[in-house]
């Protein structure tokens, strides 16, 4: 053992007898290493323990294995780092910028097993071989995912994304380049006006980021409701109330899914209706609740706004047999006015592609759309042939034409 693991293991000794709580008492524990190290420092000067070297850094290890998440602790807390995932032992990786690196960490099978169930401690969910999957937030707010065997070929597969916002506005968005100053101001005020917005996206395309940019455009005094797996949406408004899904509990009982939160949203008298990302049959209880006169934000996944249309009219058909594309497909003309597209270069960058409009009417099973902005040389412009007018600018007393000088 070297000088750290042995302060480590008289530590958690001390704390087990004092009955500290390293999550919820951290000053105590914090002072408790401080102690033990200068302590240890001056036996190991007698030459019988091995000596701790740089005493600052002795005490940050100590402190990240007994209060933190130990070897990852200087990952986490770096905020260039946007995700981590771990493979195995020896396949540790993180994502800056977008772009993802092996790092130089080995991490033992025994310790990544410990280090997921110290993350699992405070969010009330389970992990075991009846149930090999956990989606989770920890306390820091990041999401932590993770996959045991036999589920995965032979090691613990953990993805840990961390939330860090840099843009909590759209005018952020335009400060970082992800969006222009013309996109980001016909995004405000149709957002203002009660437009409902789909954003859609692949995977680390910014999508959960301009859904917080977008809702911080809706009016200071809605009430607003958000619906998500895990708590993400950070939304800057005072009258905010956030849900999210839980799972089963080991009696295969207790499971709140997203339908069950989108009808329970409705009678909790809100202004708006914010859904963090709809995947499966939840989509078609969103369109009931957006066809009713609520307006809405959500996210999903999707390789372009057309295809995120398509999807769209495609996913409620998992609701059940009797839902049809005869009612759908009208449902989403109907429903959904706007799609934002998001898009992440191979060098990480991330910027809005395309704001693509939805018309009302629907020909051959195929929705009227127009194409309002596109990205030309990775800067959002107005089309030329982008008519802006809609019934929902019009009656929130918006000067279409004003609008249109505005952002050409």
């Amino acid at each position: 053992m070297d000088a750290v693991e042995i302060v480590v293991g008289e530590l958690r000794e001390l704390i087990r007898r004092q009955g500290l709580d390293p999550a919820t008492q951290l000053g105590e524990v914090r002072r408790l290493t401080e102690d033990i190290v200068s302590d240890y420092d001056e036996r190991s000067l007698m030459g019988v323990l091995p000596p701790l070297g740089d005493l600052v850094a002795a005490r940050r290890r100590v402190l990240d294995a007994v209060a933190g998440y130990g070897s990852l602790q200087p990952l986490l807390d770096d905020p260039d780092i946007e995700e981590i995932w771990i493979n195995g032992p020896q396949e540790i990786f993180a994502a800056r910028g977008g772009i993802s690196e092996l790092t130089n960490l080995r991490i033992p099978e025994t310790e990544i097993a410990a280090l997921v169930e110290r993350m699992l401690k405070s969010s009330g969910r389970r992990l075991d071989l009846s149930q090999p999957f956990v989606d989770c937030q920890l306390a820091d707010g990041s999401r932590l995912h993770v996959v045991i065997p036999d589920i995965t070929r032979k090691h613990w597969a953990v993805n840990i994304r961390k939330f860090i916002a840099r843009a909590s506005r759209l005018d952020h968005l335009v400060t970082l380049g992800s969006i222009s100053a013309a996109g980001a101001h016909y995004l405000d005020v149709a957002v203002g006006a009660g437009l409902n917005v789909l954003v859609s996206g692949a995977t680390q395309a910014g999508k959960t980021t301009m859904l917080n940019c977008l809702a911080s455009s809706i009016g200071s005094r809605e009430r607003v409701i958000t619906i998500e797996e895990i708590f993400e949406l950070k939304v800057n408004l005072r009258d905010v109330v956030g849900l999210q899904t839980r799972q089963q509990n080991l009696e295969g009982q207790g499971e709140i899914d997203m339908r069950k939160l989108v009808k329970e949203a409705l009678r909790m008298r809100p202004d708006r209706l914010v859904i963090g990302e709809v995947r499966q049959a939840e989509s078609l209880d969103m369109l009931i609740a957006l066809n009713s006169g609520l307006p809405g934000l959500s996210t999903i996944h999707a390789n372009s706004a057309h295809d995120a249309v398509t999807k769209l009219c495609t996913l409620p058909l998992l609701a059940g047999e009797n839902i049809s594309s005869a009612f759908v497909v009208p449902t989403v003309a109907a429903c959904i006015d706007l799609v934002v597209h998001c898009r992440r270069d191979p060098d990480g960058r991330r910027y809005v592609g395309e704001i693509l409009g939805l018309g009302r009417r629907v020909e051959n099973g195929a929705i009227e759309t127009t194409t309002l902005f596109e990205a030309v040389d990775g800067v959002l412009q107005l089309m030329p042939a982008a008519d802006l007018a809609h019934p929902k600018l019009i009656d929130a007393g918006i000067d279409v034409a004003a609008l249109g000088r505005a952002v050409s």
